[in-house]
């Protein structure tokens, strides 16, 4: 039974498949047919019980196992779907779906609790110019190397922050169970990394800096529309003086 265990996660760790219902298949057989094999020599089982327990057990794994592999299938697919849903298809970053459902939620804990949170919103500077430059495929080359920076400073400081593309250029970041000026080191980070970094295409440097805009949820805001207004405008207070700059309300 230790040998058998110990084969069927070998085999789940050094597999690519989710479910790799052959190898468990021939795994299970292979060990069942040990088993009968030493009860028949310890009970003196006759010939005809023992290939009939053989049969029986093959039987019985094929469908168990069978069985298994459509549920892991189903919930492959669910999540797949799930995915698909609530995420980016270029750049792997939460949509504008999960964005509104995720930010009606923390709206209604705000209200409701004693929860805080913290948004930062901020696009990439002249992001048109950068297309009619290099062209389209160029700006996504931005866009993804953009989700892969704040990704990293994310995963090096909250896991449980969260990266949202919303529009073409545009993001946000929504950082829960945080207050304003927690969220200051963090932000300075992104902001740092991204004015610090290019993206290189088809031997072309491009260089990138963003505009910010940070504020806190006060229970003061009537509606979703009030706090997004101010971080609304706080981005475009940044834009409207020189870009390359985080501004807080």
């Amino acid at each position: 039974m230790l040998a058998f265990f110990y084969t069927l996660n070998y085999i789940k760790t050094h597999t690519e498949k989710v479910f790799p219902y052959l190898y468990y298949l021939g795994s299970s057989i292979f060990f069942g047919v040990l088993y009968w094999f030493f009860a028949k020599l310890k009970f003196s089982i006759s010939d005809q019980v023992f290939w009939k327990e053989i049969f029986d057990l093959t039987i019985l794994e094929i469908f168990t196992f069978g069985y298994i592999a459509t549920l892991f299938a189903d919930v492959e697919s669910r999540t797949a779907l799930f995915r698909d849903a609530t995420h980016d298809k270029l750049t792997s970053a939460y949509n504008y779906d999960a964005f509104d459902i995720d930010l009606r939620e923390l709206f209604r804990k705000v209200k409701t609790t004693d929860m805080k949170f913290t948004m930062l919103m901020f696009d990439i500077d002249h992001f048109k110019h950068i297309n009619d430059t290099y062209g389209h495929l160029a700006g996504d080359a931005v866009l993804k190397n953009v989700v892969k920076i704040v990704q990293t400073v994310i995963d090096n400081n909250d896991p449980k922050i969260k990266l949202y593309r919303t529009g073409g250029e545009e993001f946000n970041v929504i950082f829960p169970n945080y207050k304003l000026d927690d969220t200051k080191p963090i932000v300075e980070e992104i902001f740092s990394a991204i004015n610090h970094s290019d993206t290189k295409f088809d031997n072309n440097k491009i260089n990138l800096t963003v505009s910010m805009g940070v504020s806190q949820m006060s229970k003061d805001d009537i509606s979703i529309n009030d706090f997004y207004s101010r971080v609304d405008e706080a981005l475009y207070h940044s834009k409207r003086n020189g870009r390359q700059e985080i501004t807080v309300e």
